[in-house]
């Protein structure tokens, strides 16, 4: 029994000698590389709580701004949001999750079953619009990260003629049906590659889009809000949904007194003039004019779903796999290529060409399909915007329009009107 304790004590010790000598022996290896960790160019997800703070807060941006904007009309008040927005929604939230890319995940949810939206994408990509139907585009007054940092660089804005505002008012909606078109089918979610913000609010990315970024932000100071006004996809679809506000911004309190001071302070020339202002157009020349377009669109949105379909073949090559397929047809000898990541990733995985071919083919279905849709809307679009240049309103003040309003409540500080 001692020489049971002897051994019992001693075998510890000849263990750790043992161990010592060998990790002598055997030293830890040290690896002496170029490599370094890269930095994530997307923000961490966030649990489920907090992703439903981010809409409590966006909820009480809207509601604040809503208020501001027609209750208390105060542009301090709503210059004091889009500041919190910026920072909020912007530089600690790295812009994610955007409202205006949610717009992605909703045609992708409803295109694949697959696909199952969370509840906060969703509830961001609805709450701004139902608040439009009652309170105008207050999301763009404010709550908007990538229209705050834009508004709070707008320095000497210039007036911009007419017809150009128009014309350049089409892009948005191209945009959009593009957007929706990419995600429905799997390919790409454009609205977040592109976003031109990104790059800045997360002070990384890749160095074309930061310097875009940077490009729109200079324009911004004599051209306001560009971004906005000529590419946002989600502000085209509030710009229907703000039109049918129940209450929306109003310049006066009371009664418009005619001073146009109004028209000199929005930058975003979204006053409209009172008729004395505007030769009033002949009635019948009108009419006749209204009939035409209206006959037209039928005609514009079959020739655009036309066109839409015979351009699938190139909108199609986006995608991966199509792309990939159409590669390896036409250039069978790159199989070799041991440089070109993508055809040997195919090759690892063990799927014939076949497949990968009969796979592109279906994904081309469906390109031909969502641009044969693409080219009527657009064609839709194209006759609406023509019919709204003969629709004559009557107005006996200057008002603010409701679809091109961003109720950023500038006009509120110059009206006299008590």
């Amino acid at each position: 029994m001692k020489w049971l304790k002897i051994i019992l004590f001693l075998l510890p010790l000849t263990l750790a000698f043992h161990n010592l000598d060998a990790q002598q022996r055997f030293p830890k290896p040290e690896f002496h590389t170029h490599y370094t960790q890269p930095t994530p160019t997307t923000p961490e997800p966030r649990g489920v709580g907090m992703e439903f703070f981010d809409v409590l807060v966006l909820l009480v941006v809207l509601s604040l701004t809503s208020w501001f904007a027609i209750r208390k009309r105060s542009r301090n008040g709503i210059l004091l949001l889009t500041v919190f927005s910026a920072i909020y929604f912007g530089f600690y939230r790295n812009g994610c999750i955007c409202t205006v890319g949610s717009i992605q995940n909703v045609a992708l949810a409803l295109a694949d079953p697959k696909y199952v939206i969370s509840l906060y994408a969703l509830l961001f990509f609805l709450l701004p619009l139902i608040f439009s139907l009652f309170f105008g585009r207050v999301f763009c007054g404010a709550a908007c990260p990538l229209g705050a940092i834009q508004d709070l660089l707008i320095f000497n804005p210039i007036t911009i003629p007419a017809w150009l505002r128009k014309t350049l008012g089409f892009i948005p909606y191209l945009y959009l049906g593009l957007a929706v078109l990419y995600a429905a089918t799997g390919t790409e979610f454009i609205i977040c590659r592109y976003d031109p913000f990104i790059g800045i609010y997360r002070m990384n990315g890749p160095h074309l889009m930061i310097y875009l970024g940077i490009a729109f932000l200079l324009m911004g100071l004599f051209i306001a809000r560009p971004y906005c006004r000529f590419f946002c996809p989600y502000g085209a679809i509030l710009n229907v949904f703000s039109r049918f506000s129940r209450r929306h911004l109003s310049v006066f309190p009371t009664k418009c007194i005619q001073c146009k001071l109004c028209t000199t302070s929005c930058p975003f020339e979204a006053i409209d003039f009172p008729d004395e202002e505007k030769s009033k157009p002949d009635t019948k020349t009108n009419s006749r004019k209204f009939i035409l377009y209206l006959a037209l669109i039928p005609v514009l949105m079959l020739a655009g779903a036309w066109i839409g379909s015979k351009s699938h073949v190139f909108l199609s090559k986006a995608h991966p796999d199509v792309y990939l397929a159409e590669l390896l047809i036409s250039h069978p000898e790159l199989k070799t290529d041991s440089k070109n990541i993508d055809i040997q990733t195919f090759l690892a995985s063990g799927k014939s060409l076949e497949t990968l071919v009969a796979e592109a083919q279906v994904i081309r279905d469906k390109f031909k399909t969502g641009s044969w849709i693409l080219g009527a809307f657009l064609g839709l679009v194209i006759g609406l915007m023509a019919m709204n240049q003969v629709i004559f309103r009557r107005r006996e003040d200057y008002q603010a329009n409701k679809g091109n309003c961003y109720s950023c409540a500038r006009c509120l500080d110059y009206c006299p009107v008590e």
